[in-house]
């Protein structure tokens, strides 16, 4: 798109409202998630965030006042998710988020959605944000008290008929979540700031500090305290050790104990999460990425070893068959790929006789590298192996590989001394990607000296055809 293209669709889409141009961006956002109409998607939302958001400049000097629905749900971000995600207690679908705009703007509270559009428009024009915060947190206490309004239990199929209007079963269950969330903004508001940025480990004095934040009447509701311990977790660097917090005041490890108090939810939200890392694992491994296998393991390993050991779990309940089930799900994902590796060392390393090279397969650059990332991969599932229920497979893999590629570069290196021209080019590029193995299996000092020896073994097989060569045209 040329600058002029471009100034013609900035200038358009700075005249839609701002409901429009909220809706639009939304939408841009979500075909990129799924990969429809990518670079298009990019270029206008681009666009429309530079409207919407103006300069970076006057965004740092002031928040943003052009999206309204934004501002309502900022107290609901921490909390989203995106609705194709397995859901859990103290989250929210973002599709949701929608849908309930649209109902306050229509049914829910119309009248406080003009007057608060109304407010930002001057708040807008008056180019300062006096007054935002306490406009926002009005229409927020309006939309909490319209949501539990229509969703409070009522006698009769009113209820039911005025949540059909809001959205489909997704929304409508989120719906109460929303208002909650909405009403108790303070509260979170409170508890966030007297949380760390970060904490480490949750030791006994981070619980005694996180338990005083959290004694709040309005965060101990059934519906409000899942949202709260996601709020602690988010701050956790290690999220599953929010079960501390329910053993503490349980004053107990016993499970039983633990789920007979309101805290006992924390366990819950801990095995969830696990089995979503453990799912987005498998994921990876199937597709082949595994940037983020390391990490994804050592969370893993942490969080089963902590429920084992921290909580006296019994094999027959239902968080012992959780954990179980997230175990054998790790336990399966992993196996199957590692018990793939040998084979494709073999067939990158097998020694073939000169007459069958021609018709090897060529050894690529690309499948040389996914081997050896699959080969580190073998090797940091060792390093997790006995929690995540891999130790015997793991172990006699990384044995195997150990043994096979020590004995397989030698036998290539001493191949480079002899054979036809075209077999020890073929060797050559099998003993290139023997070395780049070792180098993961054994380290750079191994593969840096099996290095040397495969180029001195060429270089002395060089120098002994030159002296044949010199032989027979002096005879």
């Amino acid at each position: 798109m040329s600058q002029t293209s471009t100034e013609r669709l900035r200038d358009y889409l700075a005249q839609l409202p701002p409901q429009a141009q909220a809706l639009l961006m939304r939408s841009f956002e979500r075909a990129i998630e799924r990969g429809e109409e990518v670079a298009v998607a990019t270029l206008v939302l681009e666009q429309l965030r530079k409207v919407v958001r103006g300069t970076e400049e006057d965004e740092e000097v002031q928040p943003r006042t052009d999206d309204p629905a934004r501002l309502l749900f900022r107290p609901i971000e921490p909390f989203l998710v995106e609705s194709n995600f397995p859901m859990r207690p103290g989250q929210i679908r973002r599709s949701s988020l929608l849908p309930v705009w649209q109902w306050l703007a229509r049914d829910g509270a119309p009248e406080q959605a003009r007057a608060f559009e109304a407010a930002l428009a001057e708040i807008r024009h008056s180019g300062s944000t006096a007054g935002l915060e306490s406009e926002t947190r009005k229409f927020q206490f309006a939309a909490a008290e319209a949501i539990t309004k229509v969703a409070a239990p009522v006698q009769g199929d009113d209820r039911q008929r005025s949540l059909s209007r809001i959205g489909p079963p997704n929304v409508v269950e989120d719906f109460l979540s929303i208002g909650a969330v909405l009403r108790a903004r303070e509260a979170m508001d409170t508890l966030g700031s007297r949380l760390p940025s970060q904490v480490r480990v949750l030791s006994d004095s981070q619980i005694a500090s996180v338990t005083s934040a959290l004694n709040v009447p309005s965060l101990q509701t059934p519906q409000l305290l899942p949202f709260a311990l996601s709020l602690i977790m988010q701050r956790l660097a290690a999220p599953w050790q929010i079960i501390r917090l329910a053993i503490k005041m349980a004053a107990s490890d016993d499970e039983i104990r633990v789920a007979a108090t309101p805290h006992g939810i924390a366990v819950t939200l801990a095995l969830h999460d696990l089995s979503f890392l453990a799912a987005c694992l498998r994921t990876d491994i199937r597709r082949g990425q595994f940037d983020n296998v390391g990490e994804q393991l050592k969370t893993l390993h942490d969080g089963v070893r902590g429920l084992r050991t921290e909580l006296d779990l019994r094999n027959d309940s239902t968080w012992g068959r959780q954990l179980t089930s997230i175990r054998a799900d790790i336990s399966n994902s992993l196996q199957s790929e590692i018990d793939s590796v040998p084979g494709r060392v073999r067939r990158i390393l097998r020694q073939r006789a000169d007459k069958d090279i021609s018709s090897a397969p060529k050894i690529d650059a690309s499948d040389v590298e996914e081997t050896a990332a699959l080969i580190d991969f073998v090797a940091v599932c060792r390093t997790y192996a006995s929690e995540l229920a891999i130790n015997e497979v793991t172990l006699r893999t990384y044995s195997d590989l150990q043994h096979y590629v020590e004995h397989s570069t030698e036998a290539l290196v001493q191949s480079l001394r002899g054979g036809d021209t075209k077999g020890r080019a073929y060797r050559q590029m099998q003993a290139k990607a023997a070395i780049r193995f070792c180098d993961v299996l054994f380290g750079h000092d191994y593969a840096s000296l099996m290095s040397r020896a495969a180029e001195n073994a060429v270089t002395g097989e060089r120098k002994s055809a030159e002296r044949k060569s010199t032989s027979t045209r002096n005879g």
